[in-house]
């Protein structure tokens, strides 16, 4: 059974089953998620806790599938908490977390947290995950979109019962807090929490929020990406300034760039050749946030634009390898911006 995040609360304040299923890769999230599970199993009498976590392929699984049929003198109920960073449980563990789902079913005793990073397709399709998902509970924990972090702060501010001025200057002031902890959500959560140690409850000034909150925003190229197709010029400047001071490298956010500009190429020649957009973007394997985003400017791309975008992304290629390139800035972040401006320019 699938669950959105936001329904978790509900759906704990009403019932309580015996295996969870956690994955993505927001820290923050993810970690409220297993707090507020383990807290209403243990006002449901779940005691113990035994947590596990896998290590690698030589893990020892039966000491997890041991855990789940022993209890201690003290104890009716218990926890198994098991966390498996890198995704993949191995053989051995695709076996125990299929007898752990099966398990699961009709258990009053046990309750199974399994805690997983962001996972492919193919792997959500695995036998395992497929057990796990169909004997219990399995939530997503997508990060948060950039246009929704002004109002996941707003609600933030709120449960700790602050909140900024109503109309533009509110907006203003939690656009400007949105900027500042961009892609870095744990830091996000903090700044917020400086605010109710600052400040007493009530409505927040523009200044004090100003003064208080730091610039910990955390940018990477796949977040870049999505900022050039949505347009946002001012954004892909101060992302592309924050990926410089991060010291990433330069070719990586030339591939980021040059990857879209080609997968743009692909899907409007495979639509002039007469497939359906659905189809192309399929054959082109986008999928996601960023198939919604090549829909939306496909349509109004020209074969001939696209081709120049590729002309100029093979230039800046040069350039970020130490080569020249006549009337293209010799200094490769001032090219990969023009780069970027060039493909905003197209989208918006």
């Amino acid at each position: 059974m699938q669950l959105a995040l936001n329904q978790l609360a509900a759906h704990l304040s009403k019932d309580l089953k015996a295996l969870y299923v956690l994955h993505g890769d927001e820290p923050l999230l993810q970690q409220e998620a297993q707090d507020a599970i383990r807290a209403a199993a243990r006002e449901r009498g779940y005691t113990e806790r035994t947590s596990y976590t896998v290590s690698g392929a030589h893990f020892d699984w039966s000491a997890v599938l041991a855990a789940g049929g022993s209890l201690s003198l003290f104890a009716e109920r218990q926890i198994i908490d098991i966390r498996i960073p890198g995704g993949k449980p191995g053989k051995d563990g695709s076996s125990a977390l299929q007898q752990i789902a099966q398990a699961s079913a009709g258990s009053d005793s046990v309750l199974t947290l399994v805690s997983l990073p962001r996972l492919d397709k193919a792997t959500r399709s695995g036998a395992w995950f497929s057990a796990l998902e169909g004997a219990g509970v399995s939530i997503a924990i997508e990060s948060i979109a950039r246009e929704r972090l002004p109002g996941w702060i707003a609600e933030r501010l709120a449960l700790q019962g602050q909140r900024v001025s109503a109309g533009a200057e509110g907006q203003h002031t939690l656009q400007f807090f949105a900027d500042r902890v961009e892609g870095n959500l744990l830091a996000a959560h903090q700044e917020i929490q400086k605010l109710a140690l600052l400040y007493p409850a009530g409505e927040l000034s523009a200044e004090q929020v100003e003064s208080a909150v730091l610039n910990v925003a955390r940018y990477d190229v796949f977040q870049l990406s999505e900022a050039v197709l949505a347009g946002q010029v001012a954004r892909v400047q101060r992302m592309l300034d924050g990926l410089r001071a991060e010291g990433e490298a330069e070719v990586l956010v030339h591939w980021a760039l040059a990857e879209d500009i080609r997968g743009l190429r692909r899907v409007k020649d495979a639509m002039d050749a007469g497939r359906p957009l659905p189809m192309a973007l399929r054959e082109a394997r986008v999928w996601g946030r960023k198939e919604r985003l090549y829909e939306r400017v496909l349509p109004r791309l020209q074969r001939r634009e696209l081709t120049r975008l590729l002309v100029a992304a093979h230039r800046v290629d040069g350039i970020v390898k130490g080569l020249k390139a006549p009337g293209w800035p010799s200094e490769p972040w001032q090219a990969l911006l023009r780069l970027a401006t060039q493909m905003c320019a197209l989208v918006r």
